[in-house]
């Protein structure tokens, strides 16, 4: 079964809200594995409702509709879905009761523009309202529509209730039934081609069987490459084992570039990692201004492995503060000082230190997105490394603190790293 989504509102066009109700409802179909091919947006102007519903229906079996179901003129969804019926508006007084009684409970009176809210296709099914607005089930020739109100909380509440089981039941006997699931494994270190050269043979295999799982790479700037595993299975279960043993090929091939799988992120890695083997950090920042922190904290229980930040932006801090000795700051000499400064400081067992120019102006004699890393570990000597990242002043800043908690998660997954002296 295929189903489109299509969402309405001009303010999605202009970019003042975000769609996040057709993500929302293309992860829930896949899950009850119902294909979702093409997802539209349209403005509140009839004709291009009616336009987008007539081509929905023309290649898919129904269409989920989200918005245009308020009070205001501009709320025509009714309208377009009656015109690609072609069946009258009917007002149900009994919706009109309903959507009355709601808002004398809240000590209000109805505004006399709602009742509109209460107008449906003839021969439609209404769904209870979340809020206001009831929804639709509307049947036209073997293909169905949905329509559903914008609101994120109340589409996803009237999908879950009345969308979800009616689409099961069309989808017939549970053995025809299948789930669509999918598995993101995230890396960092590495382009968007050069992922895809590295798995190019592999998914010349999977492509030449329709029953294998996919795989595409979605670039998601500071948060490196996703490489998406996509597999339909007749059960979740089969699922789940379908998509290990994708995710291993991959891996295999990947290598340490894969950081995290699905909500994981590069700082709740790193956190693991850190409690895991009963570690502490220090840090010491200068380019990142507090950024590396401020993601660390985001972890739950980082109190128990983050000692703290040192945020020497000034050079006058890294000499007092952390020792570095003096001279120029953007060095591999001034970053390892800093790194055994937030050891010794913070009183931890592994420092981290970043220093750096991010711009847009030269510093130092050297160029705007150089950055120089150090780590300061247990029984090794201290290491640093440079880089040259991309971008603005953000970006640059940004880059710099995933590259470093990077570096650091590496040095963890290689087991050598244990409690001891400052080095």
């Amino acid at each position: 079964m295929r189903i489109d989504i299509v969402a309405v509102g001009t303010e999605l066009l202009l970019g003042q809200i975000a769609d996040t109700n057709s993500a929302w409802l293309g992860e829930q179909l896949a899950a009850a594995g119902v294909d979702s091919h093409f997802h539209q947006a349209v403005g509140d102007n009839q004709a291009r409702i009616v336009l987008a519903l007539r081509t929905a229906l023309a290649r898919s079996d129904g269409v989920i509709v989200c918005g245009g179901l308020g009070p205001t003129p501009d709320d025509i969804t009714r309208d377009a879905i009656s015109e690609v019926m072609n069946v009258p508006l009917v007002r149900d007084p009994a919706i009109v009761e309903k959507i009355r009684h709601l808002f004398e409970s809240r000590g209000r009176t109805m505004a006399e523009n709602n009742a509109r809210q209460a107008d449906v296709p003839q021969g439609a099914a209404t769904i209870p309202p979340a809020g206001t607005a009831p929804g639709l089930i509307c049947a036209m020739g073997g293909k169905v529509v949905y329509v559903l109100p914008g609101v994120p909380y109340e589409m996803s509440e009237m999908f879950t209730r009345a969308v979800l089981p009616d689409l099961r039941q069309r989808l017939g006997d549970q053995s025809a039934r299948s789930t669509i699931a999918s598995r993101v494994l995230r890396t960092w270190g590495t382009s968007e081609s050069a992922l895809a050269e590295l798995l190019a043979r592999r998914i010349e295999v999977l492509d030449a069987e329709p029953d294998n799982p996919t795989i595409a790479f979605l670039a998601s700037g500071m948060e490196g490459i996703k490489v998406r595993i996509t597999v339909k299975a007749p059960d979740t279960v089969t699922a789940a084992a379908m998509l290990a043993e994708e995710e291993a090929h991959v891996r295999e091939v990947v290598g340490e570039a894969v950081f995290g799988v699905d909500a994981e992120t590069m700082e709740s890695v790193v956190g693991a990692g850190l409690a895991a083997r009963g570690l502490t950090l220090g840090l010491a920042e200068s380019i990142t201004g507090g950024l590396v922190a401020s993601r660390l904290v985001r972890v739950p229980g980082a109190s128990t492995w983050l000692r703290g930040s040192i945020v020497a932006y000034s050079p006058e801090v890294k000499f007092s503060v952390l020792g570095v000795p003096d001279g120029p700051v953007v060095t591999e000499i001034a970053a390892k000082a800093m790194a055994e400064g937030a050891r010794r400081v913070l009183g931890a067992d592994i420092g981290l230190a970043l220093t750096g120019v991010a711009g847009p102006d030269p510093f130092e004699g050297r160029s705007p997105g150089t950055v120089i890393v150090a780590l300061a570990l247990p029984e090794h000597d201290c290491e640093s490394i440079e880089v040259h990242l991309p971008g603005d002043r953000e970006r640059v800043r940004q880059y710099a603190t995933i590259s470093a908690l990077d570096l650091l998660r590496r040095r963890l997954i290689a087991g050598e790293i244990e409690v001891s002296q400052a080095c």
